[in-house]
This record gives structure tokens, sequence and C-alpha cells, in this order.
């Protein structure tokens, strides 16, 4: 369509579906002044018209045409298909006269061809029947003649044409020769059978052989059952005078005489190696016939004799010693038998099982019989550690002729898990079932026994009337730890082992993980041990420190006289036992521990500091400060110069006297104007508790009269909207109390080693100047015996917090209880364990994340294997 108005749209609304007219003319003439161009645009479109009528039209004749065209095709085709249906019907019916013709054609040749076939079979079938026939004869003759070894080769191809005339059974002739083969084939038998017997009856193996040996190709040739016969003969008739004299003679029959039995044996092997082995063919493997009927018949005489000996009357049990040399001794020849059978010449007689797999022939072929009984050996190995361990006890935890190492570890520990590993080696040649599980319960057992009633007796007071009779040194707590580390470490080591060589279905009984974890518990007391001496050591800078004047300071001055002093001693005391620590993680984990407690501590000696001024509680943030500068240089104090401590420490350190901020802070604001004191207090210590606002009065020294209105101001400003989600107490103030010095130092407060990571046990304000043994030894029996809930309950509501290296840093506890519930003697022995295992798991977590695999590094050179 030509443009209109100069403008023409990308597509002609004239061809929409839903076109409408009105809306086409509105969009032409969209103005008042448009009008002008209607007699142009009406003769546009009388155009437009005329060129569509064209169109159209041209369109019809053109479709006409085409429509003419496809109806002459149409009618083509027809024509041509009525042409050649009859075409085909006529190839069909000259194709079936074809193959008629070719039927008549080849009917003669298809009868000739059978009757070819059937005349074949005929004549075969009468060849073999007259060979049968003459070599059943010949058979009878060679029989009777004892010509064996034609026999043999005769037999078979009798028994091979006897296979054809199956399917002729029916015709009589051929039924009565299958008879006479047969009865022939059980003469034969017979015949070979007492030719055996006559020849061995009368000692005349050496001048018969060569006879005898033929009339085994005779049996081969008979089948399976009759050469099993013969062999099962042979067997009985060696072994008959064995079952005479062992069997009918108690004393023979004993397992005394258990070498008598195998001596006997290797005796008939050897006659059968110098006489019989020509005889039979190689392979009857009859040695190993023999063999495995001396085993069989062994086995059941010794579970005889064991039953009977567990049900003796005379009140003697089983001796142990006796049953292990004779289980010991029938091993032995068990392996014997092993070598000399389960060689290569066997495998070549059955290539694809002995290819893929030798399985032992004669392993437990006779000691199957002693393994119920080796619960015996088990209870015996289980009263001779309970011996060990009280000798393991008495000995001195290192040898007054060897000087101290870092690396050392008890002796007695090396001995006890080579004690198991031999024992363990011993046990796995007897047994890899359920006497191996009982054995690995029994290695436990005597391991929990080890780590209490050693390895803490080491480290504990042995009073002998009212006075310790050995003080527990640093060197003896060092021993300890490394043998506690030694013993997790070599614990998971023998667990592996035992389940490596035990049987599949008891592998699940097999679990050491618990006794490894209480070792793990005695580590953990061990380090807070250390923990604890430096804490004795600096008792005496911590009364300075309460005994300083805070309320009466005007200007802040250097750091206190007390720091120096305590960082001093800290640094000292902590050089000696970092010099004694081989191990990396122990010695993060002990520092880690000390600033912990000395954090705690500190906390815990400011509200005993009572009244605080503003200016003492800055002076004490500034040295707060100072011994947190300290505290980074104290895990490489042994360390070349200028070696930078690792990072995770260092904000494990900033973590931890971190905890002291908030208390200081808001004791640095005055109460006037009382609006401060109140908001400081929301912002550092961020609880909504009356109690703990009135302890930071207190801490103050406000008198009662002058803590209401600020008490007022404090319940008002809690209550507005930007205070609603505070929590309801504070974790670090809830468990503390404000007192004042008393006369004997400050309140009392449990102390022990279970105690050392709580706030106030660190306190230490009632404890001696110097370190009592008296209260050491008891402290980490305390420790196991009241449990894992105080190293693993958070101390102040804290929550433990993260190392960089992924571990969890101990948490500190709650107040821990003045005094300990002692447990029943019949209850004892099992809480101390469990609680050891409890600490320990504690403990390899916290651990962990220390620097490499809790229980890796060196070690002594004897492991379990």
């Amino acid at each position: 369509m030509p443009q209109l108005n100069g403008t023409a749209p990308p597509t002609s609304p004239l061809e929409s579906a839903d076109y409408n007219p009105i809306d086409h003319l509105n969009a032409i003439f969209t103005h008042p002044s448009s009008l002008s161009s209607i007699a142009k645009t009406s003769h546009a479109l009388d155009i437009y018209q005329d060129e569509l009528d064209d169109d159209i039209a041209a369109l019809i004749r053109h479709q006409s045409a085409s429509d003419l065209e496809s109806v002459k095709s149409i009618r083509a085709a027809k024509d041509g298909l009525a042409e050649l249906f009859p075409k085909v019907e006529d190839v069909r019916t000259r194709a079936m006269q074809t193959e008629e013709a070719i039927t008549e054609m080849t009917a003669d040749i298809k009868r000739l061809d059978n009757t070819k076939k059937n005349l074949t079979l005929s004549m075969t079938a009468l060849k073999r029947l007259q060979m049968l026939t003459t070599a059943y004869e010949q058979l009878r003759g060679l029989s009777s003649s004892r010509q064996y070894k034609d026999c043999a080769q005769l037999l078979q191809a009798v028994i091979q044409l006897m296979a054809h005339f199956k399917s002729y059974r029916s015709i009589d002739q051929i039924a009565i020769l299958g008879r006479n083969v047969s009865d022939l084939q059980r003469e034969m038998l017979e015949q070979v059978c007492e030719d055996f017997e006559v020849t061995f009856a009368k000692s005349e193996v050496a001048q018969r052989r060569g006879m005898l040996a033929e009339a085994c190709l005779v049996m081969d040739a008979l089948g399976d059952n009759a050469r099993s016969r013969l062999i099962t003969w042979y067997c009985n008739t060696q072994l008959r005078e064995y079952r005479q004299v062992f069997r009918g003679n108690e004393e023979a029959g004993s397992l005394d005489n258990i070498s008598r039995r195998y001596a006997w044996f290797r005796r008939m092997l050897k006659t059968y190696d110098n006489e019989h082995a020509v005889i039979f063919p190689a392979n009857w493997r009859m040695n190993e016939m023999l063999a495995n009927a001396f085993c069989e018949g062994t086995r059941e005489d010794f579970k005889s004799i064991l039953s009977r000996s567990i049900r003796r009357d005379d009140g003697l049990s089983l001796d142990v010693d006796l049953l292990l040399s004779c289980l010991q001794e029938t091993l032995d020849f068990e392996h014997s038998l092993e070598r000399r059978f389960n060689n290569a010449s066997r495998a070549s007689i059955d290539t694809l099982s002995s290819d893929s797999e030798k399985a032992p022939v004669f392993s437990q072929a006779i000691s199957e019989a002693f393994e119920p009984y080796l619960s015996v050996w088990v209870e015996a190995q289980d009263k001779k550690l309970a011996t060990m361990i009280p000798q393991y006890r008495q000995q001195p935890p290192k040898p007054p002729d060897e000087d101290f190492s870092p690396q050392m570890v008890v002796p007695s520990s090396i001995e006890l898990f080579n004690f198991y590993r031999l024992t363990l080696a011993q046990c796995a040649k007897l047994s890899t079932g359920a006497r191996l599980v009982e054995l690995s319960k029994v290695f436990a057992k005597y391991l929990d026994q080890y780590a209490q009633q050693v390895l803490l007796f080491y480290v504990s007071e042995r009073p002998s009337g009212q006075t310790p009779s050995r003080i527990p040194q640093l060197e003896d707590t060092i021993l300890v730890l490394n043998t506690a580390d030694y013993c997790f470490n070599t614990c998971t080591q023998l667990e592996e082992k035992i389940k490596g060589r035990i049987d599949e279905g008891y592998k699940s009984a097999v679990d050491l993980q618990s006794q490894a974890d209480a070792f793990m518990g005695i580590a953990s007391a061990t380090l807070r041990a250390l923990v604890r001496m430096v804490e004795v050591d600096i008792e005496r800078t911590w009364r300075e420190m309460r005994n300083t004047g805070w309320s009466r300071m005007e200007i802040v001055g250097d750091q206190s006289s007390w720091v120096a002093e305590m960082l001093q001693t800290i640094k000292r005391r902590a050089a000696e036992v970092l010099g004694s620590l081989h191990k990396q993680q122990y010695a993060r984990a002990f520092c880690d521990n000390l600033v912990d407690s000395i954090a705690n501590a500190f906390i815990v000696n400011i509200f005993q500091c009572k009244p605080i001024s503003e200016v003492g509680a800055e002076q004490m943030l500034l040295d707060s400060y100072a011994l947190k500068k300290g505290f980074e240089e104290l895990l490489n104090i042994n360390a070349r110069a200028n070696t930078p401590p690792p990072a995770g420490y260092i904000k494990r350190v900033n973590q931890s006297m971190s905890r002291i901020d908030p208390i200081l802070k808001t004791l640095q604001v005055r109460p006037s104007p009382p609006e401060a004191l109140v908001q400081a207090y929301l912002i550092h210590i961020a609880d909504r508790s009356d109690t703990n606002f009135r302890k930071i009065l207190d801490l103050k020294g406000l008198r009662k009269q002058d803590q209401s209105h600020l008490m007022e101001l404090f319940q008002a400003h809690r209550a507005s909207p930007r205070n609603e989600k505070l929590p309801q107490t504070s974790a670090l103030l809830a468990p503390l109390a404000v007192t004042g010095i008393s006369a004997g130092g400050g309140p009392t407060i449990a102390s022990g080693i279970g105690n050392l990571s709580t706030a106030a046990a660190l306190s230490t304000s009632n404890l001696p100047t110097r370190f009592d043994p008296s209260s050491f030894g008891s402290a980490i029996m305390n420790a196991a015996r009241d449990g894992v809930d105080r190293f693993g309950t958070p101390n102040l509501g804290s929550t433990p917090s993260q190392t960089p290296s992924g571990a969890m840093s101990p948490p500190t506890q709650q107040p821990a209880r003045a005094s300990f519930e002692v447990p029943s003697p019949a209850t004892g022995t099992t809480n101390l364990n469990e609680n050891l295992r409890n600490i320990g798991k504690f403990f390899k977590r916290d651990i962990g994340g220390f620097g490499g695999r809790f229980g890796s590094g060196s070690k002594p050179s004897e492991e379990t294997g």
C-alpha cells in the first residue's frame, strides 16, 4: 500500500485478524489539519483494492490449472497399478510350479541319503559291538592272569564302548552284555583290593610293588568310587597301629606324650616315601590323604583328652604350661605338613584354584581341638599381668642410674607394651577368634589399672604417718605426662594390630579407645598440675596486689611493682617447665592453661581489692596490659631471640586477658554524673542484673544510701527498648562476690588440680606460700574422682573460644565445691576410670589444634607389633 502522510507501519494493519477500521482511520487522521488529504487517501485505497483483486484472480487461475494436472497424474497411477497386479500374480504362480517340480526331482535323492545314513549307523554299531565283545573276552582273560597294566587300558576302552550302547538297553543281547561288563568291573575291584590286602598282610610289598602300581591304574579306570575305597583302606591300614597304641593306652595317649604321636607319623611318612610312594599315582596325593586322616583322628583324640582333663575329679586343673607346649608342638607339626604338601607340585594339579588362592591345607587341622580351652591360657596371662602391676607400682619412675631427659618415659610402660606385643603374637598363632577378643579385654583391664594404680600413683603423695614419704617433683610429673602420651599413642597402635589379625566377625568387639582416653585424662591432669606449680609460686605477688591501696591512688604511674615480680617468677618457672616438654602441643597447652589461670585469678583478686577508685582501676588496666605483653613472650621463652610467637597463641592471650577489660573500664567511670556510670555498665558488662550492678557499686566503695539512686536509674535505663535484648545476667560477674581483704587473706576457696581452671581456685588467696605436696597428690586424685565437669563447665558463664587453628580452648568453670564426695569401694575404681576417660576426651579436643595430630611426634622405639 502506498505511504500515507509520509509514513508507513512496518506491517499493514489491514492484515490483522481483529482489524478495526475506526481505529485505523483515527490513526491516519490524527489532527483536523490532516482532513485535507481525504481525497488522496481514498484514491490510494481504491488503487490498493484493485491490486488485490488482480492478485486474487491470478491465484485462482493458477490453482485451477494445478488441480487439473493432479487429476491427470492420479488417473495415470491407477492405470499403472491395474497393469502391475496381473504381472505379480503370474510370477507367484510360476514360482509355485517351479517349487513342485524341484521337490519331485529331489524326493528320490533324500530317500537315498536317509538310507545311507541308517546303513552307516548300523555298520558303526555292529563294529563297536564286535569290538566290545572282543575286548570283554580279552579283559576277562587278562584279569584272571593279573596283567593289570593291559587290563587298565582295555578296561577304559570297554567302558567307553559300553557308553555308546546305553540307548540300546532294550535289546536283550545288549542288556546281557552290559550286565557282564558290570560284573567284570566288580570282580576286578574286589580282586585288586584283595591283592593289596594280601600283599600288605604278608609284607610282600617290595616283591609285588610293580603289580600293585599297575593295579592302581585299574582303580583309576574303575572311577572315583573305586579309587576312594582303596585310599580309605590304605589310610586305615597304615593308621591301625597308631590308633591301637595311642587310643588303647591312657599313658601313651596323654598330652605328655604328644611328641610321640608326631614322631610316629613322621616315621610313617618316611616309610611311605621309601616303600609305598612308587605304588600310588602322584595325582592321588596318597601321602596328603594319609596326613589328613592322621590329623582328623588326632584332633578327635585331643578333644576327648582335653575334655576329660577339664572334668577331672581330683581337683587339679589343666596345666597351662603343658597345654601351651602341646599347642606349640602341634602348630609346628601343622606348619611342617603345610610346607611339605602346599607347594608348586600341588598347584600343577589344580591350576585355576592354586593360582588365585592358596589356602592353607593343614592350618588348625589338629590345633582346632585346643581353641575352646585357650581361655585357660588367657586366664594365665591375666594372672601374670595381675602380678606385674604391683611390681611396676613399686619401681621408681626413673631408674636411679639414668639422667632425666625431656623425652624419657616410665620404663615399665615400655615393658608392659612389649609384653602385650609378645602375648598378642603368640595368641594370634593359637587363635584369631573369640580367644583373641578375650585377650584384648584383658589388655584393656590392665591398661586401666596401669593408668590409675601406677601413673597416678607416681604424682600422688605417699603418706607415712603424718608426713609424706615422697614429694612429687617436676621431673616425675613430666615423666608421667610423656608416659601418658606414649600409652595413648601405643593403645591406638595396639588396637589396629589386634584388628589386623582377628577374624572379620570379631573386629567390632575390639575397642581400646576408652583406655586411650583415660591416658589422655592423665596427660590433662599432669599439665594442670604444672600450672598449679606456677600458681603457688606467684601467690605472694597476688597478696601484694590485694594489699595495695587502690582507693587512695591519685595518679597513674608505670606498672605496679608486683607485676614485674610476677612476670619474673612466671617466666622463670615457665622456662623450667617448657624446657622439660619435648612436644610443642603440650608446651602450647601449658601456656594456654597458665594464661587462662592467671586471667581468672586476676578477676577474682580484683573483687578482693574493694574499694577501687577510678585511678586505681586505670592502674589495674595498665597492669593487665603489662601482664598480657609478658604472656605473649611466654611460649618462646626458651627459643632463639627474635622468634615471633604463633599468631594463634597471641590471639588466645588476647582473648583470655580481654575478659578483664569490661570490669576495669566500668570501674574507671565516676559515679557522677550517675547516667555515665549506668551507661558504662550497660555497654561493657551488658546485662540487666541488679545484683551484678550492685557488685560494681560495692567494688567502687559507694555507700548503700548513695547506691539507691543509681539502682533506680539503672532500672530505668535497663527497661528502655535499646537494652531489652541484653542477657538477664552476665556470665562474667555472676559467680563472683565482692569481699574485702580478710585476716586470713581472703575467702576460703577450694584448691586442687580439679579446680585449676575455676575462678575460685585461681584466686589462690588461701594457699600457703610454698608448694604443699600433701595437697598436690590428693588434688590429682580428686580431679579424676570428681569428674570431667570441672574441666568442661565454662567459668563465669563464658563459652569455649575458638583458636585460629580450629581447636577449642579449654573453657573455664564455675567455682568448685569445697569438698568432694568419696565414692564407695564398689564404684570407686569404675568412676575413676570413667572420669579419666571423660577428661581425656575433652583434652584431646582442646589440644588437637596446637599443631600436629595428637600423639604424633617422637616416641620410644618400642612399639606393639
